[in-house]
């Protein structure tokens, strides 16, 4: 019963972030958009690039999905609403996560195509640049809750949230989360107009909307781990939990995809350079930080 509650509230998530995103992008707002596309993908011809490695072509967007419904997994709705409360469940998330990167790299190499092959090795770049910063300020978080457990974590912060005891690793989970999703302004591996396309370029029919749906599915995996690790997850006055938690989640996804089409898009050197000379200077000070309070004045 859990996992289909939790199933569910995962496709309705889904369907408003796809609606927002229509909404981001095109300027439009239609509840219906979504659903009209996913059925002209279904409906359309699928159509094979002329020499793909057929077992990666067609294994990445599979993959994908996979990997961002694991990540869901162990992130808690409310108490006891979760799929799989694993004691290492924030391990876990990461470790699901780094999937992504595989599913990217099967994608680009399998049409057997310049624009994906580029976009996939773009995206080996990103991750080797946000990786620690999606695992440092994780370890933050686990040592204020003494656990990497995600209920855990989340009851942790029933004093203060961890986006005032720790805003730095907030930032930067916010920033990984968008390299690991591939949104504007990181949005490299899908090229924002120099790739045509990058790492989906080639897909068409059911396999885009398997696609699509598995970044969906990523958007709202990353969106639950930051209210989980960082904003309270379920906790809050009058709504029930699964509420909280659900608002929570819709109000990161739609500030994540709002905020980069704000900002300048980043080339992957410049990605780089900043990730590791500043980003990781930053989440090893953040991790200090965190030990000195939590010895000084534990709360």
């Amino acid at each position: 019963m859990t996992i289909a509650i939790v199933l569910l509230a995962l496709a309705v998530g889904c369907y408003l972030v796809a609606v927002f995103e229509g909404w981001a992008v095109h300027g439009r707002f239609s509840l219906t958009r979504p659903a009209i596309s996913a059925l002209a993908l279904l409906g359309r011809e699928q159509i094979l690039p002329r020499t793909p490695d057929r077992l990666f072509f067609e294994t990445g967007p599979i993959l994908l999905l996979v990997a961002g419904l694991l990540s869901v997994a162990v992130i808690p709705l409310a108490p006891g609403l979760i799929i799989t409360d694993l004691a290492i469940g924030a391990l876990f998330l990461n470790a699901a996560l780094a999937y992504v990167l595989v599913a990217l790299i099967m994608a680009g190499w399998g049409p057997n195509g310049a624009y994906g092959m580029i976009g996939g090795w773009r995206f080996l770049g990103q991750f080797i640049a946000y990786a620690m910063l999606i695992v440092m300020p994780i370890t933050a978080v686990a040592m204020r809750a003494e656990s990497l457990s995600s209920t855990q974590i989340v009851l942790s912060q029933a004093a203060l949230w961890n986006v005032f005891y720790q805003p730095i690793g907030f930032v930067l989970f916010v920033v990984a989360a968008l390299g690991v999703a591939w949104l504007p302004p990181i949005d490299l591996p899908t090229g924002g107009g120099d790739l045509g396309g990058g790492v989906e370029a080639e897909y068409t029919g059911a396999r885009l909307a398997v696609w699509r749906l598995a970044r969906l599915v990523i958007i709202v995996a990353l969106s639950g781990a930051t209210v989980t690790f960082y904003l309270g997850g379920w906790l809050g006055p009058w709504l029930p939990g699964w509420a909280w938690t659900a608002l929570k989640t819709l109000a990161v996804a739609a500030a994540m995809l709002t905020l980069g089409r704000h900002l300048p898009r980043l080339r992957e050197a410049r990605y780089l350079a900043v990730s590791w000379k500043l980003g990781i200077s930053l989440a090893l000070a953040n991790i200090f930080l965190v030990g000195v309070i939590a010895l000084v004045v534990p709360i």
